[in-house]
């Protein structure tokens, strides 16, 4: 599926040989087998040209990755835990990509909102810092919803005991190997 993404339209076995043959030695049936196989998936489609087949992917290699994203997320017994897990794994590049990808995903209206709440977050984190004892003093009278606002912020980072992160993509069904 690599070769059929990087050439990013519809190619034959004959090109995607000779990709293959300028890293290593492979014959020109293995390749014909490994796209039968991903046309029979249902990962690549074909049209005949000739005696020959062009195939080219039913969906971009990102929509695969979220594909991959969802199916273990959905396959968690904790979803929460396990995005906690997957947010501490990633840089701070990464986490930059997915705020980006959830203002596009909301739309400009939910982006405000979201821009609005980190402020005011960001404001309130300086107020606390600025003078401890109203921190101390602010915690009593508080009600349950900013008490566990309030944990969720000392825990922010931290990796849930007994989250073990797993290979959400298995040697069997994946294309991208």
């Amino acid at each position: 599926m690599t070769r059929v993404w990087k050439w990013n339209r519809p190619v034959t076995v004959r090109e995607v040989l000779e990709d293959l043959q300028r890293e290593r030695s492979i014959a020109y049936t293995t390749v014909m087998t490994v796209l039968d196989n991903l046309h029979q998936k249902g990962w690549v489609r074909r049209e005949a040209e000739g005696r020959a087949y062009r195939y080219e992917a039913v969906s971009t290699r990102a929509a695969y990755a979220a594909a991959l994203m969802n199916d273990a997320w959905s396959q968690s017994d904790n979803p929460a835990a396990a995005l906690v897990a997957f947010f501490g794994m990633m840089s701070e590049e990464q986490r930059q990509a997915l705020r980006d990808a959830m203002r596009i995903a909301q739309g400009p209206e939910a982006a405000e909102s979201h821009e609005t709440f980190a402020r005011a977050t960001e404001k309130q984190a300086e107020n606390r810092d600025e003078n401890p004892d109203e921190k101390a003093a602010g915690k009593a009278g508080r009600n349950p919803d900013e008490k566990a606002d309030e944990k969720a912020d000392e825990n922010q980072g931290r990796n849930p005991e007994g989250i073990v992160a797993e290979n959400p993509a298995s040697a069997e069904g994946d294309p991208g190997r």
